[in-house]
């Protein structure tokens, strides 16, 4: 089984004419999203634990969001819609969905809380 993690993809509009100072203007629009799939996860875990592990793939700043949605076990075969269609009208994935392990994920993981501390350090 693998976890898959559903994301929703944002870029602020608003950004493209910003000068970098003072405030950014705030203009979101939906762009897509991801399916990441991650080998390798515990299936004994919560959803809400699977949910906080997730939360790595996540990104936030000024240009661009991305948020995790939802994550759930499929079998290892999985498609997503994005990979279907493309075997349906192109006859193979050429473009295929992000592809973690579970201790990748682990990893990226330790990163950003290591940086999150690192930066309250400096603040304070």
């Amino acid at each position: 089984m693998i976890l898959v993690i559903d994301t929703q993809y944002w870029e602020n509009y608003g950004a493209h004419d910003w000068d970098g100072k003072g405030e950014c203007p705030q203009y979101w629009k939906a762009k897509g999203g991801s399916n990441y799939k991650i080998s390798g996860a515990p299936q004994s875990l919560s959803y809400d634990e699977l949910l906080k592990y997730s939360l790595a793939v996540e990104v936030n700043n000024e240009y661009c969001r991305e948020q995790v949605m939802g994550v759930h076990f499929e079998e290892n075969t999985w498609l997503s819609w994005f990979e279907k269609s493309q075997l349906e009208w192109d006859g193979e994935i050429v473009h295929k969905e992000p592809i973690l392990t579970w201790t990748e994920l682990l990893q990226k993981n330790a990163k950003d809380i290591a940086f999150m501390k690192d930066f309250a350090d400096q603040s304070n």
